[in-house]
């Protein structure tokens, strides 16, 4: 059985966004200390502190972040399908964000004490 991990609450809260497909990388992203972008043939997405967001982009807001406390390995299996499922169980609808060192798991912030407790119930610490 795999080792249950440790994971950390990234301070402040957060938004994605969708842009058009064809937008630039925005220049607001900058002022946040964590920045996702993906670009598919459909849209930009954005996921960044929710104080660099622009009023007028379409985003959902009030996000908290989950980070994985890594690095991970790459051989690593079912990380995040035991977190997923976790917080499944609960009711906690997610977003997540891999990089090359770990993942991070968006939770909605009325939702943040549930997905905590579930979390720790199951096993998994959280740093201070």
């Amino acid at each position: 059985m795999q080792n249950k991990l440790t994971l950390s609450i990234l301070e402040g809260r957060f938004g994605i966004c969708r842009l058009d497909k064809n937008s630039e990388i925005p220049s607001w992203t900058q002022g946040s200390n964590f920045v996702s972008i993906t670009r598919t043939p459909e849209e930009l997405s954005v996921v960044c502190q929710e104080n660099s967001i622009p009023t007028d982009i379409r985003a959902e807001r009030h996000w908290n972040c989950l980070k994985i406390e890594g690095p991970l390995d790459f051989g690593l299996t079912g990380i995040l399908s035991g977190l997923s499922r976790v917080l499944a169980d609960c009711g906690v609808g997610i977003f997540v964000v891999s990089t090359y060192d770990t993942d991070y798991i968006l939770v909605r912030e009325k939702d943040l004490k549930a997905a905590v407790k579930a979390l720790f119930d199951a096993g998994y610490s959280f740093l201070k």
